[in-house]
């Protein structure tokens, strides 16, 4: 007994609990909220499956289900086209200035959804748009040539949010690819083009159709656009729908809940078949144990072509959404650019937002969140890590599962599924900044587990043995030599998580209270009310606090000896 009360079985028990909690109680109270017949709390509630017939028995069900899947498919399509394409270039051309466009693609991941997507929303309106407007002047068009509100208005803005994961994907499948049998067509005379397709696409096809599931279903998920831009455009998906079922008066949990379950049984289904598909790849292994030199493409005078075409994606993905912010953040009232606005430049919307009491409530509550998010997501999955890497511990493979469930539960659903535990459970954290807290850590949580386990993987079991053998015990060794040693894969997961989680809106929309507000809602409900400017102004904000996190972090685990 005095052998298995030891700190270790505590703090791994207690790592082991706590993601049970929380992968494992949101899930079981949202099957159980939707077969309840009445609201939360309500002791007279039966269980029915009245809101699963509710659901199901009404049209709009089938066109909420048509919408979800057609958004998430052509925003899979163009992020894939477009990040693979960059991606290409990056790796296995001699495009100029190829190397930038490592920067250049990942630039659009510092501005959030809400804000890149009012920027479009200021681009390509059909009444305040500043592309339209500038394009009805110049050639004297009676209607506006661009509709942001409409289905490939939504397509395309939600490609821009993640064709920079598409991109970081697919650069690590080109950069690991044995190059042989692109030489070998080159030099019977295939173009680079013609290579491309015939050899070097159908290698990738594996990653390509796994980073397609992924973006799939952060599509099926996704709130900003559908809330911004296919609501005024009354097109509704499942993500929008639940929102206005637990929005609406009185709210129907019920409804809402079987929605949630039907999203979340299409995002399950997309990560069952992408971890499916990641386990039978050795049939495209190209990197074996000869010894091989990446080389790069020769595109000839194709090349200043290809780099235009990277120039021109960035300054549509980041420059424009970041200089139409900016613009809208110093003019008094929106318009498209000219002498009497220049004129009329002020700080005014700063001062305002910086002078809003909400302002400083919610900044206090993004970086608070922000950070104890990124941390304590970091320490719990370290722990798990060591379990599923290091022990012998039965149903180690398990917890790695359970760990890595919360990718497929939507924002939206897990704020339902939420709803249904805080407000059944004798915890009065409901409204407060712990439900939101509570709902980050297990949203991001497999983005944590995956760093981790990728570094736990290289770390030698020698040096926690030679630690034991001296007379260490296992929390000493855990804190001086393995999580030293997981620095740089601690250090990159909490930079991604602490900045996604600043960004975070569809989990907040259902929890927050105004005592818990963050940024990204106080976004949304200022353009909810008609406030451009003074968004925008808050937009700038938010980007700036975002980029000064990251290099502040990045210059913290330089100084604790971590390369960049």
């Amino acid at each position: 007994m005095r052998r298995l009360l030891t700190s270790r079985t505590f703090v791994l028990a207690g790592a082991v609990l706590v993601v049970l909690y929380l992968a494992g109680v949101p899930l079981l109270m949202l099957l159980y909220g939707s077969v309840r017949s009445a609201r939360v709390g309500d002791p007279a509630a039966v269980f029915t499956l009245q809101n699963y017939a509710k659901a199901y028995l009404d049209k709009e069900f089938y066109r909420l289900l048509l919408n979800s899947v057609y958004f998430s498919l052509g925003t899979c399509g163009m992020s894939l086209v477009i990040g693979t394409y960059l991606a290409w270039l990056a790796e296995r051309t001699n495009t100029p200035l190829r190397h930038a466009f490592v920067v250049m693609a990942l630039i659009p991941f510092i501005i959030p959804g809400v804000l890149s997507t009012i920027a479009w929303i200021l681009l390509l309106s059909p009444k305040i748009g500043l592309i339209n407007l500038g394009l009805q002047r110049l050639l004297d068009l009676d209607a506006a040539p661009f509709n942001i509100y409409s289905m490939w208005g939504m397509i395309w803005v939600e490609s821009i949010h993640l064709y920079p994961l598409v991109f970081l994907l697919m650069s690590a499948a080109l950069r690991n690819m044995d190059t042989s049998l692109e030489e070998a067509a080159l030099t019977s005379g295939s173009s680079a083009f013609a290579t491309f397709r015939h050899i070097t696409f159908p290698l990738m096809r594996p990653a390509a159709f796994g980073v397609s599931l992924i973006v799939f279903v952060r599509g099926i998920e996704a709130f900003e656009v559908p809330a911004l831009v296919g609501t005024p455009a009354k097109i509704s998906v499942f993500t929008t729908k639940i929102f206005l079922a637990i929005h609406q008066f009185p709210s129907d949990v019920g409804l809402a809940s079987a929605y949630a379950v039907t999203l979340l049984v299409i995002s399950a289904a997309g990560v069952f078949v992408y971890g499916r598909i990641t386990r039978q790849t050795e049939r495209f292994a190209t990197v074996t144990g000869k010894g091989y030199r990446p080389r790069v493409i020769d595109l000839g005078r194709w090349k200043y072509a290809t780099c235009a075409s990277g120039l021109l994606i960035f300054v549509l993905a980041a420059v424009l959404p970041a200089l139409v912010l900016l613009w809208a953040s110093f003019i008094p009232f929106y318009g498209i650019p000219s002498a009497e606005l220049l004129a009329k430049v002020t700080l005014g919307n700063y001062k305002y937002v910086l002078n809003f009491p909400m302002f400083w409530d919610a900044l206090r509550n993004s970086f608070v969140l922000s950070v104890t998010t990124a941390t304590l997501i970091m320490l719990l999955t370290s722990v798990i890590a060591w379990i599923t890497v290091k022990s012998r511990i039965p149903g180690a493979g398990a917890l790695d599962t359970l760990a890595f469930l919360p990718i497929a539960m939507p924002g939206i659903v897990l704020g339902v599924s939420l709803i249904w535990v805080y407000l059944s459970l004798p915890l009065p954290i409901y409204g407060t900044i712990w439900i939101l807290l509570i709902a980050y850590v297990t949203k991001f949580m497999p983005y944590g587990i995956r760093a981790a386990s990728a570094t736990m993987i290289q770390i030698n079991k020698e040096l926690e043995e030679a630690s034991l053998t001296s007379g260490a015990g296992w929390v000493q060794t855990f804190g001086r030599i393995i999580l030293p040693l997981l620095m740089p894969g601690f250090v990159a997961g909490w930079i991604y998580i602490s900045i996604v989680a600043l960004r975070e809106l569809s989990s907040s929309i259902l929890l927050y209270s105004p005592e818990s507000i963050v940024l990204s809602i106080l976004a949304f409900d200022l353009w909810d009310g008609g406030e451009y400017t003074y968004v925008s102004a808050l937009g700038v904000l938010m980007v700036l606090l975002l980029i000064v996190m990251a290099y502040i972090a990045r210059r913290l685990g330089a100084r604790m000896g971590i390369a960049d």
